[in-house]
């Protein structure tokens, strides 16, 4: 315990910026991911293309390449991010967009066809059926896939500890490297801050689809 109280502040800290990656990059992936989704799905050859593209390019390719691109490539063509954070939230949130997208592609494809014709029938355009008839439901199918698109994503963050982003892997890293006698006290910490993101997060994801299921 003594341990733990002496190194709170560190890990508390490292706790935090964990969570923060974690909950920007998925609130950026969701939303890059809908809007990837819908490019996918759009009657616009062009753009089909272009998602399409994006999607196969970053499910792909490993996310450490993602991360050594953003932090050490885009000097090169002279892009330079305000801090090591929001680097590290683009990496994260462009790689898990490509996830998100095809997780939501597979709840579009399970809306029955006759829904989409229906409101066509009515008058409405492709973007109001799909915002209003066809993500709605999509959204609702693919609540277990998209969480664990999350889940994962929260364990992804770790990658951020090797480009100088202080989350809970560094933090690890640090203490384990400063307090080599006390190792099982260091890893069992660190385990236990990650399973207060994960395991809070699978219970969420359990109630939403619960209740989802009930609307339907």
């Amino acid at each position: 315990m003594q341990f733990l109280s002496d190194n709170f502040d560190l890990m508390w800290r490292a706790f935090l910026t964990t969570l923060s990656l974690a909950v920007t990059s998925g609130i950026c992936a969701l939303v890059l991911g809908t809007v990837l989704v819908g490019m996918r799905v759009s009657p616009v050859t062009p753009l089909r293309g272009l998602a399409t593209f994006y999607v196969e390019v970053f499910r792909n390719t490993p996310l450490t390449v993602v991360f050594f691109f953003l932090f050490f490539g885009v000097v090169y063509i002279d892009v330079q991010f305000p801090s090591r954070f929001v680097t590290a939230v683009t990496a994260l949130s462009l790689y898990t967009a490509a996830f998100v997208a095809e997780a939501l592609r597979s709840g579009i494809n399970s809306v029955p066809p006759g829904q989409a014709e229906a409101a066509r029938a009515l008058g409405l355009d492709f973007g109001q059926t799909l915002r209003s008839i066809v993500l709605p439901q999509a959204f609702r199918t693919v609540v277990p896939p998209l969480g664990n698109v999350w889940i994962a994503l929260a364990k992804n963050t770790s990658i951020a500890a090797g480009f100088a982003v202080t989350d809970l892997t560094a933090a690890l890293q640090r203490l384990a490297n400063a307090n080599a006698d006390k190792l099982l006290a260091v890893f069992a910490a660190i385990v236990a801050a990650y399973l207060l993101i994960t395991l809070p997060s699978a219970w969420l994801i359990r109630v939403v689809e619960n209740r989802v299921a009930i609307v339907r």
